[in-house]
C-alpha cells in the first residue's frame, strides 16, 4: 500500500480535550476526517526508501569507530580520562563550565528562541507523533494551522471556563514561583495534582516550554489590564497580531536570514506599520484551506532538536550542593534537559520546585547582548543555543515519556543511571524523527533540493557530527552510514546536515583562533530555511484574521524604538 494513502483521516470520537481543543460532534469529526490535514508540497516526487539498519546505526552510531546523530554523553571524568561513578554506582554528568567556551553554543541565537520554537510548533500542529504506523502521511490536525494561539487559549472562556479567571478575560495562573527563594513575578499554571491545566498539554513537557507558555499568558493578562474594555476576542486578535509581528520580524530573521524573509514578504513592516504586505510564495501557493505540509511538519521545523542544550541555568541564584560544588562544578546550580534522578533534570508534566522560576535575562538579550565577550561571566551571561547541525545531545537519547516508571511513578534507571526505555517503545529521539519522515514518505533532500531549483549538497558534503573546528576533519559523510543513503539522504538530516555546511563554510573563512571560528553564528541552510519562512508567511497569508490582513496603519502597541520583538514581549510581560 502507498504509504500517502495509508490514511485518509482519523476518526474523532467526541473530542479532543487531552489538546485542550473545542469538542466536536460525530458529524463534524467526520467531515474533518475527509480532508487531510497534512500534505506534500511536492506530491510528484517518489518518496525516499532507506534501510531500518542504516537509520538506526545513522542514530546511534554502530558502537565502534562510527558515530551517530545522538552525540556521546558528557561525564565528569577523573584524571586519567576514565568516567567516575557515584556512590550507588551511576555516571555522572557533566558539561562545559559557564565561564568556558562550549565550542556547540549558537552565538547568533539565544537560547531561549529554542523553546519559543517549540512552543510554536504546539500552536501548529498535533500529530500524534507516538504512532508511526498509525498517522503517517495523512491524519487529522489536533491544532488548528494558523498562528492563533489555541495551544494557549484552549476552546476559549466559553467551552474551557476553567483556563480562565471568572471574567473571562484573564488566563488563570497558579503558585508564585521563586529564584531559589527570591521572590519573582513568575507563576506556575494552575495544577491538579501535578497536571497543567493548559490549552495544550505538550505545553508542559518540559520546564522551560513551561515557563514558556507562562510568559505568553503573562503577555495576554497585560493586554487585559492595558484595555479593561475590550472583551476576549478582541484581546485574542491583539495578542495574536503581537505575536505574528515578533514571529516575522524576530524569530524567522534570525533562524533563516532577514534577507529570505524580506524577500518573501515585501512590503511588511515598512515604517513600522503593516503596511501592503504581498507575500512572494513559489512552493506553499497551492496549499489546501486546512493543510499544512509534511516535508515542514516531519521535517524542516524539526531543526530545533539540534539547537537544544544538554543542561541549562535557570537563574543566577542556582549556585547547587555543597558536594555539587566540590566534585561537580560545571553542574553546579544547572539541570540536564532530562534525567532520571528526580529534580536533576528539567523533566515535566509535573510540579517541579517552586524555586526554579526561570530568569528570561539568561535566555534572551534583554539585559545585555550574547557574544563571547561576556563568557567569563558566566552564570550572569545569556545562554546560547546549540548550533544547527547533525548531532543532538545525548540526554534526548532517553526521551521521559518513553521511558520505563518504577511503582512510585517516578523514572527507572538503568545501570548507568540513565532512563530506562519503556519495553516495547522508543526513546531515542534522533531515531523517532528519521523514522517518522520514513513513515511519513518524504521525498530525499536531494530531491527537494532540484524542486526547489537549488543544486543539491554532494555525499561528501552531508556530515555526521557537531558544526565545531574538530568536526571540520572528523565528521563522517553520511554515505559512510548504509548504501541506502547514496545520492539521497532524509529530508530532517539534509536540513540539519545543510545549515551545517553552510556553517562550516563560513568558520573556515574566518581568520583567527579555533574559538572564533566556532563562534561563528549558525542559521537554516537555504532548503530548510524556505521552507520554513514560506510556510509560516503562507499560513498568516491565507488566514483573514492574521496581522497580514490587519489595517495597513496597525502596528505594535508595544513598540520600542520602533521594534517589537521577544525581548520587547518578555519586557511587557513582566519577566525581562
Amino acid at each position: 500500500m502507498n504509504r500517502r494513502n495509508f490514511i485518509k483521516g482519523v476518526a474523532f470520537s467526541a473530542s479532543v480535550s487531552g489538546a485542550g481543543k473545542t469538542l466536536m460532534t460525530h458529524a463534524k469529526a467526520a467531515q474533518l476526517a475527509e480532508v487531510p490535514s497534512y500534505h506534500r508540497l511536492f506530491p510528484d516526487l517518489p518518496a525516499a526508501i532507506f534501510e531500518r539498519a542504516d537509520l538506526e546505526r545513522l542514530a546511534s552510531g554502530d558502537g565502534k569507530a562510527l558515530k551517530g546523530m545522538t552525540a556521546e554523553p558528557e561525564l565528569l571524568k577523573d584524571k586519567d580520562g576514565k568516567p567516575l561513578r557515584s556512590r550507588q554506582g551511576k555516571l555522572q554528568m557533566s558539561a562545559t563550565p559557564e565561564d568556558e567556551m562550549d565550542d556547540e553554543e549558537n552565538f547568533g541565537i539565544p537560547a531561549g528562541y529554542t523553546y519559543l520554537g517549540q512552543f510554536v510548533d504546539h500552536d501548529l500542529t498535533f500529530k500524534g507523533d507516538d504512532d508511526f504506523a498509525i498517522l503517517g502521511a495523512s491524519g487529522m490536525n489536533a491544532r488548528t494551522p494558523r498562528f492563533d494561539l489555541d495551544s494557549l487559549y484552549g476552546a476559549g472562556p466559553g467551552l474551557q471556563p476553567y483556563l480562565y479567571e471568572g471574567n473571562g478575560r484573564r488566563l488563570q495562573r497558579g503558585r508564585r514561583l521563586t529564584h531559589s527563594g527570591k521572590p519573582g513575578l513568575a507563576r506556575d499554571h494552575v495544577r491538579i495534582g501535578d497536571r497543567a491545566l493548559i490549552g495544550d498539554k505538550r505545553n508542559d513537557e518540559n520546564v522551560l516550554v513551561s515557563q514558556m507558555h507562562g510568559i505568553f499568558a503573562d503577555f495576554h493578562n497585560r493586554v487585559a489590564n492595558d484595555q479593561p474594555r475590550m472583551d476576549f476576542e478582541a484581546l485574542r486578535r491583539i495578542v495574536a497580531w503581537h505575536y505574528q509581528w515578533m514571529l516575522l520580524t524576530d524569530f524567522l530573521p534570525r533562524l533563516c536570514g532577514p534577507e529570505l524573509v524580506a524577500g518573501l514578504l515585501p512590503g511588511f513592516g515598512e515604517n513600522g506599520m503593516v503596511g501592503l504586505p504581498q507575500p512572494q510564495l513559489r512552493f506553499t501557493h497551492t496549499m489546501p484551506a486546512q493543510g499544512i505540509p509534511l516535508e515542514f511538519t516531519d521535517a524542516a521545523y524539526r531543526f530545533g532538536h539540534s539547537m537544544i542544550r544538554s543542561v541549562y541555568r535557570l537563574n543566577e541564584r542556582m549556585r547547587g550542593s555543597d558536594d555539587e560544588i566540590r566534585g561537580n562544578r560545571s553542574m553546579a546550580g544547572r539541570r540536564a534537559i532530562f534525567a532520571a534522578a528526580e529534580n536533576a533534570g528539567l523533566n515535566g508534566f509535573r510540579s517541579f520546585p517552586a524555586e526554579w522560576a526561570i530568569d528570561w535575562n539568561l535566555y534572551f538579550e534583554t539585559r545585555v547582548d550574547l557574544t563571547t565577550a561576556r563568557i567569563a561571566e558566566g552564570p550572569r551571561r545569556v545562554q546560547a543555543s546549540y548550533k544547527i547541525d547533525t548531532s543532538l545531545t545525548n540526554p534526548l537519547s532517553h526521551l521521559p515519556e518513553f521511558s520505563s516508571l518504577q511503582e512510585n511513578g517516578r523514572l527507572r534507571q538503568d545501570r548507568d543511571g540513565f532512563p530506562a526505555q519503556k519495553p516495547g517503545a522508543m526513546s531515542n529521539l534522533t531515531l523517532r524523527k528519521l523514522v517518522r519522515g520514513h513513515v511519513s514518505g518524504l521525498p530525499s533532500g536531494q530531491d527537494i533540493a532540484l524542486a526547489m531549483g537549488l543544486e543539491p549538497l554532494a555525499d561528501k558534503d552531508l556530515r555526521v557530527g557537531k558544526a565545531s573546528v574538530e568536526g571540520l576533519d572528523e565528521n563522517l559523510s553520511i554515505d559512510s552510514y548504509g548504501e541506502s543513503f547514496r545520492g539521497r539522504a532524509p529530508l530532517w538530516f539534509y536540513v540539519l546536515s545543510e545549515a551545517q555546511h553552510d556553517w562550516s563554510q563560513r568558520a573556515a573563512a574566518t581568520t583567527g583562533t579555533a574559538e572564533a571560528r566556532n563562534a561563528t553564528p549558525s542559521r537554516l541552510g537555504p532548503v530548510g530555511a524556505r521552507l520554513v519562512a514560506e510556510t509560516f508567511i503562507a499560513l498568516m497569508a491565507r488566514d483573514p484574521s492574521s496581522v497580514l490582513h490587519a489595517p495597513p496603519t496597525w502596528r505594535p502597541a508595544y513598540q520600542d524604538k520602533g521594534r517589537f520583538g521577544m525581548v520587547e514581549l518578555v519586557a511587557i510581560a513582566g519577566h525581562g
